[in-house]
């Protein structure tokens, strides 16, 4: 049976991180969860495992605490769990991670389908999905809002900006998604429940023969401040300053 594999990353959740008057950043009361983003592509997943009557996987690359979010991935639907635990992923860059995970996707029989989110929420450096894909030396298709799968043809709706475009990919294939479309539900309680009584799969970076060292390493980090433009519209009624700040909006890209 063909095996679609939904990769998901473990981070930070950003609710919890603390910005300091020196703009440095404290993460020591921070929880971790699953990427909002990945979650869109555990979900898309499920909908083209619908289609296809395919078996699913996740997969995920992390340090040992990684192994915390196995339940609630494993809760939003996929049979297996696979996992990557080590604490080189501190300082694992795309190139790591992508190499780590595109090993343990040869180690899972018949994975005809591997599918990412389009970035993570705590860096979307969208850098994953083409390097896998890239590495198994399978077609990747990114952008992707909408999928139908007829046998081993993939046809995807991609959201560029300004338009939309339609391609068709045989599998083995890798596909990145937005979340648009694919909207993750809420887990029930029966699915957390039998999500402890799933197969997982521990795999080690040794023996998957990967190097754990980091092309580009991060030396630092500090929070964001927004400088805000201050726009005041003072002309015309409630309805006309309506229709300008819509506009303004548009230009700068917020609305579409």
């Amino acid at each position: 049976m063909a095996t679609i594999v939904a990769c998901y990353k473990w981070v930070l959740d950003e609710e919890d991180l603390v910005i300091n008057p020196d703009r440095s950043i404290d993460v020591s009361h921070a929880r971790g969860k699953i990427s909002e983003f990945d979650k869109s592509a555990i979900e898309a997943t499920m909908q083209v495992a619908a289609q296809t009557g395919d078996a699913t996987a996740t997969l995920t690359f992390g340090t040992p605490d990684v192994r915390k979010s196995l339940k609630d991935a494993l809760s939003r639907g996929p049979a297996t769990g696979y996992w990557v635990g080590d604490a080189a992923a501190c300082d694992a860059d795309a190139l790591v991670t992508s190499q780590v995970l595109a090993s343990a996707i040869r180690t899972i029989d018949g994975t005809s389908l591997v599918i990412c989110a389009e970035g993570a929420s705590d860096t979307y450096a969208r850098q994953i999905a083409p390097r896998v894909g890239a590495l198994l030396d399978w077609p990747t298709v990114t952008s992707v809002i909408e999928m139908k799968v007829e046998g081993d043809s993939i046809t995807a709706t991609r959201k560029l900006d300004g338009c939309l475009e339609t391609v068709t990919v045989n599998r083995p294939c890798v596909i990145a998604v937005l979340p648009a479309g694919y909207e993750p539900p809420i887990p029930g309680l029966k699915a957390v429940l039998s999500a402890g009584k799933k197969p997982l799969h521990e795999l080690g970076i040794a023996e998957l023969g990967c190097d754990p060292a980091p092309a580009a390493k991060v030396l630092s980090s500090q929070g964001f401040i927004a400088n805000r433009r201050n726009v005041i519209f003072v002309d015309g009624d409630a309805s006309d300053k309506v229709t300008s700040l819509v506009s303004a909006l548009k230009k700068e890209g917020m609305l579409s």
